[in-house]
């Protein structure tokens, strides 16, 4: 079982109201089993939404109580990012999810790089929230751009 970024298949929960609908990656699941998710949207966020980046570090970090998610209007929105991510691992392991397909640069499913907190669009090396969590907890996390070449 494979857990989706519902975003990806065109579900939308982006911040903006949008989606990031991968028509390759719908081909791709066309024989597969999966699930889909946004940590979002599970930790109670609305959408649309203000978007969100971490201060500093990384999901890691934001996991040990070291860092903040804040929205671009200065709102701490860390502990819906929290609830977000152990919702999804809930889901996970309901479904004995073993591999993750997740949206690359957002601050829950970026899982090599994610947007560095200066609302600037510039990116640092580093996992969302999410991602990070499922990682600790033995899942093989992918994106839109690398899975292809990991599954």
């Amino acid at each position: 079982m494979i857990l989706i970024s519902a975003c990806l298949l065109g579900l939308n929960c982006r911040y903006n109201g949008g989606n990031n609908l991968d028509k390759e990656l719908m081909k791709y699941l066309k024989d597969k089993e999966y699930v889909i998710a946004c940590p979002e949207q599970l930790g109670g966020l609305p959408t649309p939404r203000n978007p969100s980046e971490i201060v500093f570090g990384d999901g890691k970090e934001v996991l040990d109580g070291k860092s903040r998610v804040k929205d671009n209007k200065g709102q701490d929105v860390t502990m819906s990012f929290i609830k977000g991510a152990r919702e999804t691992l809930k889901i996970a392991k309901l479904y004995n999810v073993k591999t993750a397909i997740l949206k690359e640069k957002s601050p829950s499913c970026g899982n090599v790089a994610i947007y560095d907190g200066s609302f600037c669009g510039k990116l640092k090396e580093g996992s969302g929230i999410t991602a990070e969590l499922l990682k600790q907890n033995g899942i093989l996390v992918f994106n839109e751009n690398n899975y292809k070449e990991n599954i």
